[in-house]
């Protein structure tokens, strides 16, 4: 249970910039707790098991706790480690395994319910990411157990025909991987081209591959239907119907307004669904309930990541403690 309730601070979310916040409350001497709904930076967890990041060990760091890794841009498995690292040196206070299912005003601070129980606080923070709420394609047949909407490993598609939706980094990942261990790869991406900001050691690699043939692609184009057998195109030159065993929808992901929602936290009503937040103090309209991370930017999930978000902690931290 909640055995150190009342709070003073709850951080919803154990990711880089959830422990970056709980550093800055433990230096604050504030007594905090960090509830996550899965395990220690469970985005993190949930990249491809050969994921490497774009960014630079250096800037992945947060804490002063010094992140070394074998190369300048480090892998999930060096990641998971680091972070790892991050909580036992600074001896964070977690709650692991724990869903936040709802946030209630009262007296003087918000009443957190969980799955496993209630606890108190006289401040949130919400830290929780984007990477755990996939966007969907919206098709029928989007439900059957052949559509992924996450990706971990190419070993389950050795042998199969497989479509990869996106044209991105993740999706110019997958398709490589999958097409490097035997798959058959066909891309279908709705714009005229690759994303324009894919890796540079990807981009070359992808675009070679289509040009030769060892990938088909697909420009313009989208998914109209997926059966258990096939998967059905809408491209600028008709219906096509494609024999398939497996569809990466690898579109991207969002934040979960579901839980914003729940939490009571009111967003912009246009495209970008971003959070309502001071951009100096990262306060939101609730009194003493903060967003920190990447959340920060709503759909604009290219606009923040954890190598500018580290100060969030920072500055949160010194605005709540003129109003405890």
């Amino acid at each position: 249970m909640f055995a150190q309730s009342p709070y003073d601070l709850i951080i919803i979310g154990a990711g880089p910039i959830g422990l970056a916040c709980g550093i800055a409350a433990h230096k604050k001497g504030l007594n905090y707790l960090i509830v996550e709904k899965g395990v220690l930076v469970n985005t993190i967890y949930r990249y491809p098991e050969n994921m490497t990041f774009f960014s630079t060990s250096k800037l992945l760091e947060i804490g002063r706790v010094p992140f070394v890794s074998h190369t300048d841009k480090p892998t999930r498995k060096e990641a998971l480690e680091y972070y790892r690292r991050v909580q036992d040196t600074w001896k964070l206070r977690l709650k692991l395994y724990t869903q936040v299912q709802k946030m209630t005003p009262k007296d003087d601070g918000y009443e957190i319910e969980t799955d496993k129980g209630n606890a108190f606080a006289k401040a949130v923070i919400v830290s929780t990411g984007f990477y755990d709420v996939a966007r969907t394609l919206g098709v029928p047949g989007e439900d059957l157990p052949k559509v992924k909407h996450f990706y971990d490993s190419p070993h389950p598609y050795v042998d199969q025909k497989i479509l990869v939706v996106g044209a991105a980094n993740s999706a110019c990942d997958v398709a490589l991987e999958t097409y490097y261990k035997n798959a058959e790869v066909t891309m279908a991406i709705r714009g005229e081209g690759l994303y324009e900001k894919t890796k540079y050691w990807i981009k070359p690699n992808i675009e070679n591959r289509i040009k030769e043939g060892s990938i088909k692609a697909y420009f313009n184009t989208t998914v109209k239907e997926i059966t258990s057998s096939t998967v059905v195109l809408n491209t600028p030159d008709g219906k096509v119907v494609l024999e398939n065993d497996f569809v990466l929808a690898m579109i991207g992901y969002q934040p979960d307004y579901t839980l914003f929602e729940k939490l009571g936290l009111p967003v912009t009503d246009d495209e970008t669904r971003t959070p309502i937040h001071n951009e100096e103090t990262l306060e939101t309209p609730l009194e003493r309930v903060y967003v920190a991370g990447v959340i920060a930017a709503g759909m604009r999930t290219s606009k923040l990541f954890i190598e500018n978000t580290r100060e969030h902690g920072d500055m949160i931290i010194d605005d709540l403690i003129t109003k405890l």
